[in-house]
């Protein structure tokens, strides 16, 4: 495991994790916030899913969808949901809407030293619905996507394409 991703549960009802990354908030909000970032980095390989579409109205207001593709599932999975704030480049909250007991994440990007300080929210409407998350090992996937976050970051900061 990552030890430098953080995963703690802060109450029955919250999911917090921190990761320190390598890269100006700017550049961290817009891996959030643009489709085409958003697809380099967002699916764990180890899960075995491909982003098939990701559409993103990164605005007050606004809406996301994303489609990801599992080789053991005929469908398609679609995520989708609202952004209630959004607050370039410092905080980003949006609804989880696919579900009925649907989390509301929050984000913040804190940037220190041309580093960025990423702490994800994620507040459950029930226990329940936090439980559920951990126990269908969703909630694990932060720390292999932050480390591709790192890469990607380190890849647009050189002019590199990432692989």
């Amino acid at each position: 495991m990552d030890s430098r991703t953080t995963v703690e549960r802060t109450s029955d009802r919250e999911l917090v994790t921190t990761r320190m990354i390598d890269g100006p908030a700017r550049l961290v909000f817009e891996a959030w916030t643009k489709p085409d970032l958003m697809m380099r980095w967002w699916t764990p390989k180890s899960f075995g899913i491909a982003f098939l579409t990701c559409e993103i109205d990164a605005r007050t207001g606004g809406s996301y969808r994303f489609v990801f593709g599992h080789p053991a599932s005929e469908q398609p999975m679609a995520f989708f949901g609202r952004y209630l704030e959004v607050t370039p480049p410092v905080r980003l909250v949006w609804t989880n809407d696919e579900e009925e007991d649907g989390a509301v994440t929050t984000v913040t990007f804190d940037e220190k030293d041309g580093r960025t300080l990423v702490v994800v929210h994620d507040l459950f409407p029930s226990k329940a619905a936090l439980d559920g998350a951990i126990e269908s090992g969703s909630t694990g996937a932060w720390p292999e996507q932050f480390e591709a976050l790192d890469h990607l970051l380190a890849d647009l900061d050189t002019g590199q394409a990432p692989a």
